[in-house]
């Protein structure tokens, strides 16, 4: 191999050479900082509120190329009516006034899916058993049926819909709380069963200022030391933000909760990613920072996306300027493991 001659003083080196040499330079720098995040999406549904998925080989199209290993697998524990009344089939929960009843048949569509993968493909997924009305005191014998049905297949339970923004209005039945009677059994199961549960419960009303509903989860975090809770999107919501642009007291109160429940883990999805942990010129909020890197091991990601995968890697990558302001080992913990950790023997770690 012949030797490449480098001009030695000032003088030998040409415009055109510096301009050279300073975007090697800059391509190295960024060859050494980049990270090349691995993933666990922590929060996705593979059916929407119709009970419709684009399927598996859609999903695993979107990991590969979003670079996500693992993802948490859901389905929706509600199904949206189509009513006599309305002429156009509504796309989502909210296209109309019609309500929605609770669909136990979600869980045996996701499992269905998940027995057909093959090995390599299955280790990469974690579904969660979500199909039963929390608002009834029955849904424990349930889930304990599906968990006896098929032993070892799910590793959680949830997204369990609580206090939902407009969703709780539409549901038809008795209205679930997070720290009703027909929940407490449903913690115990999960205890006796060693799973994590993501729960969805609003943090506050669409117009109080305040932390109104937060003994909700409160009470299931305290009563319950033994099981693992995530909260999903740490009780926001996109109808909360907007009547109300940005929650004043939630990274306080995320503050005092983390403090006091070793068991609770935050879902760090879509909702929370602004105007929380970046601000509206998108740059890193340093008092989020300093929280997550406070309590390393309990915050993750999820997409949140429900029966539709394109968007993946754009959901996912959207938190890259925050993960890029955390100290890499902390980035990766919540980019990838924190997911992991919570699940029975930690799978997949």
């Amino acid at each position: 191999m012949g030797l490449v001659s480098i001009p030695r003083t000032p003088r030998e080196i040409t415009p055109v050479l510096r301009l050279l040499l300073i975007a090697w330079l800059l391509a190295c720098g960024a060859a050494v900082s980049a990270r090349d995040y691995r993933y666990s999406d922590a929060h996705l549904h593979y059916v929407d509120f119709f009970q419709e998925s684009e399927g598996m080989d859609r999903l695993f199209k979107a990991m590969n190329a979003a670079g996500a290993e693992h993802v948490m697998l859901a389905g929706i524990p509600v199904a949206k009516k189509w009513h006599e009344d309305e002429p156009k089939r509504p796309r989502y929960y909210a296209g109309d006034d019609a309500g929605v009843y609770w669909y136990s048949a979600t869980d045996v569509l996701v499992a269905a899916a998940v027995k057909q993968l093959p090995p390599e493909r299955r280790r990469r997924v974690h579904p969660f058993l979500s199909g039963f009305n929390p608002a009834d005191k029955n849904a424990d014998a349930h889930v304990r049926r599906m968990l006896e049905l098929d032993p070892g297949l799910w590793q959680g339970l949830g997204e369990v819909f609580t206090r939902h923004d407009d969703l709780t209005a539409l549901t038809y039945g008795d209205i679930p709380r997070a720290n009703n009677e027909a929940m407490t059994r449903i913690y115990h199961l999960a205890a006796e069963y060693d799973l994590p549960v993501m729960v969805h419960s609003n943090i506050t009303s669409k117009r109080e200022r305040n932390p109104l509903y937060l003994a909700e989860i409160e009470a299931p975090l305290r009563n319950h030391p033994h099981v693992r809770f995530i909260w999903a999107h740490a009780g926001t919501s996109m109808e909360l933000h907007r009547h109300q642009e940005k929650l004043a007291f939630l990274r306080p109160t995320l503050e005092r909760l983390l403090a006091d429940y070793p068991n609770l883990y935050i879902d760090l999805s879509w909702t929370l990613l602004r105007p929380y942990l970046l601000d509206k010129e998108g740059a890193p909020d340093p008092h989020w920072l300093a929280l997550v890197e406070r309590y390393p091991e309990r915050f993750m990601l999820g997409s949140d996306l429900v029966g539709s995968f394109g968007n993946l890697g754009e959901h996912l990558r959207a938190f890259e300027p925050f993960l890029d302001a955390l100290p890499a080992k902390v980035a990766q913990r919540v980019a990838r493991d924190n997911f992991l950790a919570i699940l029975p023997g930690k799978q997949g770690l």
